[in-house]
């Protein structure tokens, strides 16, 4: 279940295949049957498929696919008529396939009717403005008449328009995502996906969930009416990116404070809960236990490791080959023109469906290998007085995760509390946890692996072993009333209480949980959200270590967490009487608050406990 809130700019924010889109819930007649509550995500329908040949041959199959798609708007179409939900991202699910749908129907009015219901509801400002502008370019070009005779050009050209009138400032992050996510993404990626994650699990069971079968209608919908126009979309927003030269505003920058060795402050342990960091990097900083240990560690399944970072393995002699494609993957989704960006794009575009597997896993591998050592160094940015303790959990890297069980579920649990014991042990005041997972990851997970039984089976299931881990996890936090636990909200831009996300939807007095904005202060498109998500800070193309001592950028809520982070150590360091609620106070005492964004200034919070001190 637990799996790091990584740089989505790197990985899988790059090879999201459905529209980030959304529409208000439906309204029914006066007089109709009241419609079914929905206050969670389980409280969702649940819909499954029969399937008589594999997923990623659906994907090619004229008539299988008709009828998958019939049987999915169907099911859609009664799920909004007879459930009342109010969760605008799982609107936003069902409105992105009902949307494709609409494009694979060659309908062009639905589809610039739905792009136009879709922005009018969307709440990030950048969304608002961008959410369905490929969509709504390709059908713009189709309703011409006569067609143009080169309908590429064309839908290129409406492209490139309609972006060049949005304002830059605001919509320059999306852009250029979307931009990358079209260089990077092919035919033979779009199958390789199907075949390594949907296929195996298909071909135990002979069924699909809605989940998939909407994931498949967004790949029919790339493969047949966008991705045969990838040159045209590309070109596009190249011209857009190339024509705005201006750097981001930072008002980021400003906010920090860096601590001089000389300030009037002690020693604070952190703690650092995450993949694993590369001790040498912050040799100066680490602190050394009774045994000579500098942590604690678990390995995959909840079982005692000495290793403090993850060990590679026989992946280590590849190394290099897989941080230069993770660091093109980062420059890529920045426009910035490097010899790994050149690099990553030629390789994708000549990948082969038998080579998606080894090349997601292995760059996913490395992404997890350097996330937590990325981390640390935000962390400690500044603080010479930071203690590094150190907590490693280990995430699954591949494409289909092990099969969750009830008991790994409980030795998941015993492990969290063995950290926090151990945290408590060294003194440590607060702690970074930038990871988490949700109750609708491990069903997926069932199904990927075709186990769990029958669509309710797996859901009852699920539950069972998705509480497991979040008491365990809660009472563990709770049983450490001295920490100052620093949580990241996740990065897929949903309501953290809707999808029960782990630990960000928890409310603890000793926690606080930070949404993601970029170096201008606005709120990233991929950043969660909800009433527990109590602060924001920078978690766009952060820069710091990754082991060996590289620095790249990273881009997440697993970010912005480690900012927060920093301010709490060095306001106990200023104050080391300070209890985990009265740090938290002073950190939202000093934000700036802008709509839901709450963003903290660090040079202000420490303002505040130096004027409470008494400091002249």
């Amino acid at each position: 279940m637990n799996q790091p809130i990584p740089s989505p700019a790197a990985v899988r924010r790059l090879l999201a295949l459905a529209a980030a889109l959304t529409i208000a819930p439906l309204i029914g007649a006066q007089g109709a049957p009241a419609k079914k509550p929905v206050q969670s995500a389980d409280d969702l329908p649940r819909h499954t498929y029969a399937v008589t040949e594999a997923p990623s041959l659906i994907l090619g199959d004229d008539d299988a696919f008709a009828a998958l798609a019939s049987a999915v708007k169907k099911d859609i179409e009664s799920d909004l008529r007879d459930y009342d939900i109010q969760d605008r991202t799982t609107l936003e699910g069902y409105k992105a396939t009902l949307l494709a749908l609409a494009m694979l129907d060659r309908d062009y009015a639905a589809t610039g009717r739905l792009v136009a219901e879709l922005r009018s509801i969307e709440e990030k400002p950048s969304l608002k403005l961008t959410t369905g502008l490929v969509s709504e370019a390709w059908a713009d070009a189709r309703r011409e008449s006569p067609p143009p005779a080169d309908f590429g050009k064309e839908m290129g050209a409406i492209l490139a328009r309609k972006a060049a009138k949005l304002p830059w400032e605001t919509v320059q992050d999306d852009l250029k995502s979307a931009k990358a996510g079209y260089e990077v993404r092919s035919p033979a990626l779009v199958v390789g996906i199907a075949q390594q994650q949907f296929d195996p699990a298909a071909a135990k069971t002979s069924a699909i969930s809605a989940t998939v079968a909407r994931q498949l209608v967004a790949m029919r919908n790339q493969l047949v009416n966008l991705l045969p126009y990838k040159a045209d979309i590309v070109s596009a927003y190249e011209g857009v990116v190339s024509a705005h030269k201006a750097v981001m505003p930072d008002l980021w920058s400003a906010r920090l404070v860096a601590l001089p060795p000389t300030a009037k402050a002690k020693p604070v342990r952190v703690g650092i809960w995450d993949s694993g960091v590369d001790e040498s990097i912050f040799k100066d900083s680490v602190v050394t236990d009774a045994e000579g240990r500098h942590g604690i560690a678990f390995d995959l399944h909840s079982n005692p490791s000495a290793d403090l970072l993850f060990p590679l393995g026989d992946a280590k002699a590849n190394l290099p080959e897989y941080i230069a494609r993770l660091k093109g993957f980062i420059d890529v989704t920045a426009s910035v023109d490097s010899q790994e960006a050149s690099d990553l794009k030629r390789y994708m575009s000549g990948l082969k469906p038998e080579q998606v597997k080894p090349t997601l896993e292995n760059l996913q591998l490395v992404e997890n290998y350097a996330h937590g050592t990325h981390v640390t160094g935000i962390a400690l940015a500044g603080d010479p007085f930071a203690q590094l303790v150190i907590g490693r959990i280990t995430f699954d890297y591949h494409m289909i995760p092990e099969t969750p069980t009830i008991e790994q579920a409980k030795k998941d649990a015993a492990a969290y509390q063995a950290v926090i014991d151990y945290f408590k042990k060294s003194g440590v005041r607060v702690v970074n946890m930038s990871w988490g997972g949700s109750l609708k990851e491990v069903e997926n997970d069932l199904e990927a692996n075709g186990a769990g039984g029958s669509a309710e089976e797996r859901k009852k299931l699920a539950r069972q072993i998705f509480d497991i881990g979040k008491e365990g996890l809660l009472a563990a936090l709770r049983d450490a009333p001295g920490i100052l636990f620093v949580v990241a909200a996740g990065n897929a831009d949903d309501n953290v209480k809707f999808d029960e996300f782990i630990p960000s939807s928890y409310q603890l007095a000793n926690m606080i949980t930070v949404g993601a904005v970029d170096q201008a202060g606005h709120e990233t498109s991929f950043s969660s959200f909800g009433p527990m998500v109590n602060v924001h800070a920078n978690g766009f193309e952060v820069e710091s270590y990754i082991p060996g001592g590289q620095r790249l950028k990273f881009s997440g809520t697993s970010m912005a967490s480690p900012q927060v982070t920093n301010l709490a150590a060095k306001l106990f360091a200023l104050d080391p009487a300070l209890t985990p609620a009265e740090a938290k106070a002073l950190i939202m005492e000093g934000c700036d608050k802008d709509g839901r964004v709450n963003l903290v200034s660090p040079a202000k919070s420490i303002g505040l406990l130096e004027k409470k001190l008494g400091a002249p």
